[in-house]
């Protein structure tokens, strides 16, 4: 069984061993690189210039988060909030938030909530219904994914509503 000592010896010697052969590689390591210095003809000061510099997109760690324009500010306290993200306490619960908008922001917001003609021809908000269930009187909208009682039937005319 060896014994601590002998052990300890064993670990200086591959100690040495190991810092023989890095020494060894990192001069082979050093000669090609002077030769690729050599051969593009760049100096200490180019690569010390490169240095820092990151080629290709950024990560999302190192880019800064783009910080948005406050549009509401409480007029008790003067906390402000940019109207993205879950609304703050003193402002969730306000039907009516325009009294909280910031002055400065007031152009960008009527140009916003008035009726603006919309891309396409989709109608945001609820729509009347088309379709009618004649055992229940269920009703379907005919936007977005079809009822049970409509889904599998061939031919949907017949659940059309006359009005629509």
């Amino acid at each position: 069984m060896a014994t601590l000592e002998s052990v300890q010896a064993k670990i200086a010697k591959l100690k040495a061993q190991a810092s023989t052969l890095a020494a060894r590689d990192s001069s082979r390591v050093i000669g090609k690189i002077r030769s690729l210095m050599e051969q593009h003809a760049l100096t200490i000061a180019d690569i010390e210039a490169s240095i820092g510099k990151r080629r290709g997109r950024k990560t999302g760690a190192t880019m800064p988060a783009k910080a948005s324009a406050a549009r509401y500010a409480d007029p008790k306290t003067g906390a402000t909030w940019t109207g993205h993200g879950r609304a703050p306490a003193w402002i969730a619960n306000a039907k009516d938030r325009s009294r909280f908008l910031i002055t400065g922001n007031t152009a960008k917001s009527s140009a916003t909530a008035q009726n603006l003609p919309k891309a396409g021809n989709y109608v945001r908000g609820p729509q009347p219904p088309m379709y009618q269930d004649p055992k229940t009187g269920a009703t379907w909208s005919g936007r977005g994914r079809a009822p049970a009682w409509i889904a599998s039937a061939k031919d949907r005319t017949k659940f059309l509503i006359a009005a629509a």
